[in-house]
């Protein structure tokens, strides 16, 4: 990659510099956190509607975050009713289609999940 990179720039006269970055961590959910916070989202979005993923090997720029502090890294559930999430188009797709409904539960998922961890003192 770098030799082309290189060469490209180089055949109209220019020059490229080539940098491989390693990548970014995994996300990892802090388990003890997970817990503490798991009550609020069930209470929130409905106990039927909160499931514990199994590990996956996600990248996500939030683990940079999470390098720094414990975090809980939530998948909000925006494929549209009556889809199939294994074969909807990913995130970073152009055909990519948010069901809008969701929103109003993340939003409230999340300013919840602040209130109760800055209020519970165990």
């Amino acid at each position: 990659m770098r030799r082309t990179a290189e060469s490209i720039a180089q055949s109209a006269g220019a020059s490229a510099q080539v940098t491989i970055d390693a990548g970014i961590p995994v996300t990892y959910n802090d388990p003890a956190l997970t817990e503490r916070m798991l009550p609020t989202l069930r209470r929130v979005a409905g106990a039927a509607n909160v499931r514990l993923a199994p590990p996956l090997t996600t990248a996500e720029d939030f683990s940079r975050y999470q390098e720094r502090v414990p975090g809980l890294f939530v998948f909000l559930g925006i494929t549209p009713p009556g889809a199939d999430p294994r074969t909807v188009a990913p995130n970073h797709s152009p055909r990519f289609f948010v069901d809008e409904a969701a929103l109003p539960v993340g939003v409230r998922a999340l300013a919840r999940v602040a209130v109760d961890y800055l209020t519970r003192t165990h």
